[in-house]
């Protein structure tokens, strides 16, 4: 640490020895362990005080990009305009076709305050186990859920 010798490291003893006297040697030397102890101590909780606060062990893992289910082609009778065409211009009276996504739009994490839309980021860190499923908006706050500040979910009029 200092690069001290044997040599060196005797004469700084026989100096202490001849400027304090044997009676106050010990009493110096123990001043001089609680002071380096102390100061270890000190640095110590520095050092792990900086770590935690600038994550500087951590590993900044991206997370994986969400999967989502691939929307299926349903008929929608409902959705059935005043005046379908088909590819040759002709007026039909066949349904449009309408993606429908499977399973609910929106989901919480039991045990949580928030629910959030399905392509919320934050949405994919919950284990299917732990999902709550609503259909609407509405439904999601009944239970007493908030809506999430990142995704803000919303339903169309």
């Amino acid at each position: 640490m200092f690069d001290i010798g044997f040599q060196e490291m005797l004469l700084i003893m026989v100096l202490a020895l001849l400027v304090f006297g044997p009676s106050k040697l010990p009493e110096l030397g123990k001043m001089i362990g609680r002071a380096m102890r102390e100061f270890r101590r000190a640095s110590d909780e520095f050092r792990s005080t900086v770590e935690t606060n600038l994550k500087l062990n951590e590993i900044d893992e991206t997370p994986p990009p969400p999967v989502y289910p691939e929307p299926t082609l349903v008929a929608d009778p409902v959705a059935t305009p005043a005046s379908p065409v088909d590819q040759d211009g002709a007026v039909t009276d066949t349904p449009l076709a309408t993606v429908v996504d499977e399973g609910e739009p929106y989901y919480a994490r039991r045990g949580s305050a928030l629910f959030h839309s399905r392509q919320c980021a934050w949405a994919t860190r919950i284990e299917e186990a732990d999902r709550v499923y609503f259909k609407k908006v509405a439904e999601a706050r009944d239970q007493g859920f908030r809506p999430c500040p990142v995704c803000e979910p919303w339903e169309p009029a």
